[in-house]
């Protein structure tokens, strides 16, 4: 058995959602509202839809040669890391040590990848230096291993927000970026601080997620159950920071019985990506395949023999993306226009036709 398991449905059309401030989700963005501005991308709560009109059918023109050289595949794979409690020393199979998030944050640094959001992921709005690689940092549950401040107000040490930091200062372009899949208990928290440290997430460039209020598996419960799971703890996150998120993450990786009660419930909640809780990385946003209502994650974990890790966890994706750089997902360092070669054409979703280049 692998761990939340859950392949992508069909992927759908995208449809439109109301404008609404996102929490978290406009630190590190401007670049790349900018291009989504230039290209016809909608911004944040917009319309997922250029219009047709805006969709060329010729040859799709050459890619800078400064792209070609950094041999961007913006059609590659996307490693979207699931991370839940981190203690300093593992107890429960999904723990992830202090040291065991420090080594792999250094990895992928030293490796050449870029923090994203998920909200700047699911949106196909970020941007990345050339040559380099997104990845999505995720951490389910608020548990108080994730944050907490001190007396002087910093991160505590060995919270997952003093690790990325400390890695990000460590290692030059590391963007000191996550987001945080929130639950009702948010890190341990009482209202009052649990408001101002939400606020200082978002003020120092991290995301706030939807998680749920209890943890609850969606795929057994009614449409008034998972809006009130839902937009329970939407509620409490506008509450306390003003803001909406942009993302959810399902429970278990379950998905409700209708997959439309999850991503909107009018003016309360409305999504632009839902996460699972799964076993590969995710197809780039740009690709035919991607499909932003079932965005795959990969656990970290090392090559143990629990839920197939010797394959489907973070050690393993990333040793085989290491040796087959051709199916990561590299940048052009330009976020108006997808890069790839010319080899990848047919997995191109035509949407994003207008900006392609190809080499």
């Amino acid at each position: 058995m692998i761990l939340g398991l859950t392949l992508p449905g069909e992927r759908r059309a995208r449809e439109k959602a109301p404008t609404a401030e996102r929490a978290g989700n406009t630190s590190g963005t401007a670049d790349a509202a900018t291009a989504a501005k230039a290209s016809g991308t909608p911004a944040p709560g917009g319309s997922g839809t250029p219009s047709a009109s805006a969709t060329p059918t010729g040859p799709i023109p050459a890619a800078a040669p400064a792209a070609a050289a950094a041999k961007a595949n913006e059609l590659g794979q996307v490693p979207v890391l699931m991370y839940h409690r981190i203690v300093k020393k593992p107890e429960m199979s999904l723990d992830r040590s202090s040291k065991e998030l420090y080594d792999e944050l250094t990895r992928l640094a030293k490796g050449g990848y870029c923090p994203i959001t998920a909200g700047e992921f699911a949106g196909g709005r970020f941007n990345v230096p050339a040559g380099k690689h997104p990845v999505v940092l995720t951490f389910d549950d608020s548990t108080p291993g994730h944050f907490a401040l001190d007396a002087s107000g910093r991160p505590q040490p060995d919270t997952a927000v003093a690790i990325i930091q400390r890695v990000a200062q460590e290692n030059p372009g590391f963007r000191p970026t996550a987001t945080f899949f929130l639950n009702k208990e948010l890190f341990g928290l009482e209202d009052g601080p649990a408001g101002a440290g939400l606020k200082w997430l978002v003020q120092q460039g991290f995301e706030l997620g939807n998680h749920t209020m209890t943890h609850p598996d969606l795929a057994g419960m009614s449409e008034q159950k998972v809006h009130e799971e839902i937009g329970g703890m939407e509620d409490r996150i506008v509450q306390l920071t003003g803001a909406h998120t942009a993302t959810l993450a399902y429970p278990f990786g379950s998905v409700p019985r209708k997959e439309k009660w999850a991503r909107g419930d009018g003016a309360r909640y409305s999504f632009q990506g839902i996460f699972l809780a799964g076993w590969r990385p995710s197809p780039s946003p740009f690709a035919e395949e991607f499909d932003r209502w079932n965005i795959d994650r990969v656990r970290s974990e090392g090559k143990i023999k629990e839920n197939d890790c010797t394959k489907y966890c973070s050690t393993a994706w990333l040793e085989y993306l290491d040796k087959n750089p051709d199916e990561r997902y590299t940048s052009d360092g330009d976020p108006n226009t997808v890069t790839f070669p010319k080899t990848a054409e047919d997995r191109l979703d035509g949407t994003y036709r207008a900006r392609a280049r190809t080499y």
